[in-house]
């Protein structure tokens, strides 16, 4: 990350509501706005093209567009949501690593076209032990899940949306069988420490 991504940032913006480059290269600096970059007072400074960015992203995922998924990621960068804006995938076979809270074994999350389920990855066999996520209801999510879910609804992304319930949703750990939330685990190991 360097100064003249910052100092780029408004003209991308400008031209976001025209250009799919604009809106992803705008995004992709956004998300890398999460780190050490020595810029903070750059960032600051572009508070004005980001809240922009923000309404420029809105009504375009409205539009329901060919370009969903990077401009979905960008906005979730341009509401400080790095983590899910990096890792956010389209539920087709995503999968999420993390440490089971109260036992500490690996457990692999996967949501998409081969299930939906929380495994001990094993190199050999692969995903052993499934067990099937519980999704979280819309009407009980909150939060950054409750947004992101009603986001995808409005727009008619169906997968998305189904997707979004799950990675909100609980885990079965299969060594322990605790029972945890995923989304505030993934969060808790992946979210960028901020100054």
């Amino acid at each position: 990350m360097s100064p003249a991504s910052f100092a780029a940032l408004p003209r991308l913006v400008c031209l976001a509501p025209r250009s799919a480059e604009a809106r992803a290269l705008a995004g992709e600096i956004l998300e890398r706005a999460a780190g050490h970059h020595g810029c903070d007072d750059l960032l600051a400074d572009c508070a004005g093209a980001i809240a922009q960015f923000r309404e420029v992203l809105n009504r375009h995922l409205r539009s329901r567009p060919t370009d969903y998924l990077v401009s979905f990621r960008a906005l979730l960068s341009a509401e400080a949501e790095y983590h899910w804006a990096a890792d956010l995938g389209e539920f087709k076979d995503d999968f999420y690593p993390l440490a089971c809270p109260h036992c500490g074994a690996e457990v692999t999350i996967a949501i998409g076209d081969y299930g939906r389920y929380s495994a001990i990855r094993d190199w050999d066999m692969g995903d052993v032990e499934r067990r099937d996520l519980r999704p979280a209801a819309a009407d009980r999510l909150t939060g950054t899940g409750r947004w992101m879910h009603e986001t995808a609804v409005r727009d008619g992304q169906e997968v998305l949306a189904d997707g979004i319930s799950y990675l909100f949703g609980d885990a079965e750990c299969p060594g322990c069988a605790s029972v945890f939330n995923v989304a505030e685990e993934y969060t808790s190991a992946n979210r960028p420490v901020m100054r």
